[in-house]
């Protein structure tokens, strides 16, 4: 296997207290050294005192869709408020249109988040809604991304009967979808999915083996933090509104809360009260949310930059949630972080220091990215 050193860090992120240095050396598609010297490799690449810290890990995107949301996103814009029910559109549109379509348009937005810096990505079902369109986003989303969700329990379509349509998704639709994912998910809020049929979903997808996730407390406070620690889900999603006792359960759990704060911002919802989590000892990441609706953004930049400027975060504290933080919320310890055994995953900012994703806000300051030990700009 080729073996490439990078060398000439001016700082480097490793997420690793025991893990620190100057340089560092891939090989195949791992790292295999990190430390201060230059040591032998058959390709070298001086970085000249830029940055590096991991890939992004973006544990939180529904890239399978087709359409487009522009005049809802306008209407917000003029005033009129964000609700579930704008998903539809997505699904009729994605519904209609074809593998090949919905392909090209997931593979676009894969390539535009891995040049900003994003080597891990997250994605989900949930624009189908019916067992073959689901189906169908499934198997186009396990060929171009890391992690994949079931999100059937995304909204209940229109003219189904709530009730029936949950059997639907507990049954046939997980049945079916099981095979080409690892994580099912639940839109818990008010014009989607109650807590009773939120539990019977989550309930029968770990039945499945599945790993859980769950959208909680996005438009109001409920039931989705509590339920999201009962049966143990990695990750619960927005926790735009909490209240204490939801900030102490996460805080003695090891669910993620992963904040989405371009959503907030398009919807014009309060940002979540990242300061509290951490404070409480919460483990805390950030996810872009990218989608046609209500966070239509692939840039992890911007959810740091945001999270540092209007969140009360550290610049430490949002590169760590936005890398390591989202390992967590997928249960991963081979990305997000730099230390000899983790996959080859590198971001390398024209900038001496992370500083500047804050410093700087809204400047492309990628400057290379090594995905699995494969530089991809």
């Amino acid at each position: 296997m080729t073996s490439t050193l990078i060398t000439g860090i001016g700082e480097l992120t490793t997420n690793d207290p025991e893990v620190s240095g100057t340089a560092l050396v891939l090989e195949g598609d791992r790292i295999v050294w990190v430390g201060h010297g230059e040591p032998a490799a058959d390709t070298r690449v001086h970085v000249e005192g830029r940055a590096v810290l991991p890939g992004w890990v973006d544990s939180h995107t529904h890239l399978v869709f087709a359409g487009d949301r522009t005049a809802e996103f306008g209407a917000r814009m003029a005033g009129k408020p964000y609700t579930a029910g704008g998903i539809a559109v997505t699904v009729g549109a994605t519904r209609a249109a074809s593998d090949e379509e919905l392909a090209a348009n997931l593979e676009r937005h894969v390539a535009e988040a891995l040049r900003q810096g994003t080597t891990c990505v997250e994605t989900k079902t949930g624009y189908g809604l019916s067992v073959a369109d689901e189906v169908r986003s499934a198997k186009l989303a396990e060929e171009h991304v890391d992690e994949v969700t079931f999100l059937g329990a995304h909204l209940v379509p229109a003219g189904a009967d709530p009730d029936e349509y949950v059997d639907l998704v507990c049954g046939d639709m997980l049945d079916a979808v099981a095979p080409h994912v690892r994580w099912a998910d639940v839109f818990c809020e008010t014009g989607a999915f109650d807590e009773d049929q939120s539990r019977a979903v989550l309930r029968a997808a770990a039945a499945k083996g599945l790993g859980l996730r769950v959208h909680g407390n996005q438009l109001g406070e409920g039931p989705g933090v509590r339920l999201a620690v009962e049966l143990g889900a990695a990750s619960v999603d927005h926790c735009t509104y909490l209240s204490d006792k939801d900030v102490e359960l996460l805080a003695g759990s090891d669910t993620v809360a992963t904040l989405l704060p371009a959503c907030d911002l398009s919807t014009r919802q309060p940002l979540p009260n990242a300061r509290g989590l951490l404070d409480a000892g919460a483990t805390v990441a950030l996810a872009s949310n990218c989608n046609p609706g209500s966070s239509y953004t692939s840039s992890m930049a911007f959810c740091v930059a945001t999270a540092v400027l209007q969140m009360r975060m550290s610049v430490e504290e949002a590169v760590r949630a936005a890398t390591l933080g989202g390992a967590r919320a997928l249960r991963r310890d081979d990305v997000g972080v730099i230390r000899p055994g983790a996959r080859a995953d590198l971001h390398v900012l024209a900038a001496p220091s992370t500083t500047h994703l804050a410093y700087r806000p809204g400047v492309p300051l990628t400057h290379a990215v090594w995905r699995a030990g494969v530089r991809a700009l």
